[in-house]
């Protein structure tokens, strides 16, 4: 029986507010909007998409999965996405070659260098 990747769901305080970040972060679409979750897509019909819930409590530790983004320009994305509300956080990267920055909510992700 095949198998579909169909979304990725992120728990949130806010999850309208959470996914119009990521949305505009992403350049992503709002494809479904309920009082109880917010599903944002590449396109309406491309999967998969990210799905944000609400959840009472804030985050604590660090995430176990997490989203790695692969800009053109490295430095003018962690810029952007700082610009837009991220912050550089440390969860014992070390010297890497990636950005580690987390989202308005705290769910750490990782800002690539290009790919050579």
């Amino acid at each position: 029986m095949p198998v579909r990747w169909e979304q990725i769901v992120v728990d949130a305080q806010d999850p309208p507010r959470l996914a119009r970040w990521w949305a505009e972060a992403l350049g992503y679409v709002i494809v479904n909007e309920a009082p109880d979750e917010v599903e944002i897509r590449r396109t309406p019909d491309e999967l998969p998409g990210l799905l944000f819930t609400p959840v009472p409590d804030v985050k604590v530790v660090k995430n176990r999965l997490h989203i790695d983004l692969r800009p053109d320009d490295q430095e003018s994305e962690v810029e952007r996405l700082v610009d837009m509300g991220a912050r550089p956080v440390d969860v014992g990267q070390g010297d890497v070659s990636w950005v580690t920055l987390a989202d308005p909510e705290g769910n750490e992700f990782c800002v690539l260098g290009s790919k050579s």
